[in-house]
């Protein structure tokens, strides 16, 4: 029994709940990985200085070039092919579009390295009208992805080898990830008995968005809380007047 007691107390019960949230604190910096990111950073910017606007190191030990449309091509390809990079997969490529930007479409090129186990991130930007050169000749991944970027966000491509819709309907109009996109959307679908096809409609709400009172009962009727304090009163006088 002393034993038992002994060991319980020296090594008090971890909970699950109590390791995640030991556990899942801020990230450590780490100073001797930024450093070298930074090192890197002025290293291709050096090497590329026609393209590569900007280097920075985002909070947590992220590597982000920013550069100009032009280029996409010669950075991607240093980037893979050179003896100190090697980013040979890109394993993501997406949009964010900022409506209140003069290039309101900013696009993103995440790349990785198997070789040095590292990461990279390329931005560059563009806007409704100029296209940007495509990256399937340097990523065959970039097929899919760019396509996508296309449907959603409506970007063109130069050189792109099968550059149309892949989420979206055929006849589809517009761009969804577009800010300026209703939620709605402009046309609906269903199946009509009489055609025996699925047609296109326009959108057309039921009814209208309705404006929901959150406010509870006790502050939506104030009389409700009145009304009590008005019985006890007279009852009150009542009483005195009996007396």
């Amino acid at each position: 029994m002393g034993g038992a007691t002994l060991l319980s107390v020296a090594y008090p019960v971890i909970t699950l709940a109590t390791f995640l949230f030991s556990v899942a604190t801020v990230r450590p910096k780490n100073e001797v990985e930024q450093k070298q990111l930074c090192v890197f950073g002025e290293y291709v910017a050096e090497i590329l200085p026609k393209y590569i606007q900007q280097v920075q190191v985002t909070c947590f030990n992220e590597l982000e070039l920013l550069i100009h449309p032009d280029g996409i091509i010669p950075v991607l390809t240093f980037l893979r092919d050179h003896t100190n990079a090697q980013f040979k997969s890109l394993a993501d490529l997406t949009a964010v579009d900022v409506p209140s930007r003069q290039y309101r479409f900013e696009i993103v090129y995440n790349l990785l390295s198997l070789r040095f186990n590292s990461r990279i991130r390329v931005k560059t930007y563009t806007d409704e009208l100029t296209p940007i050169d495509s990256a399937v000749s340097v990523h065959k991944a970039a097929n899919w992805y760019e396509r996508e970027v296309w449907d959603m966000y409506g970007v063109f491509f130069a050189n792109h080898p099968d550059l149309r819709r892949i989420l979206t309907d055929y006849g589809f109009e517009g761009h969804p990830f577009r800010k300026d996109f209703p939620l709605s959307g402009y046309v609906e679908v269903r199946y009509d008995d009489e055609v025996k096809r699925v047609v296109a409609e326009p959108v057309e709400l039921s009814q209208e968005f309705r404006k929901f009172d959150l406010n509870s009962p006790w502050e939506t009727f104030p009389a409700y809380r009145a009304a009590p304090e008005t019985l006890k009163i007279e009852a009150v006088a009542k009483k005195e007047d009996a007396k």
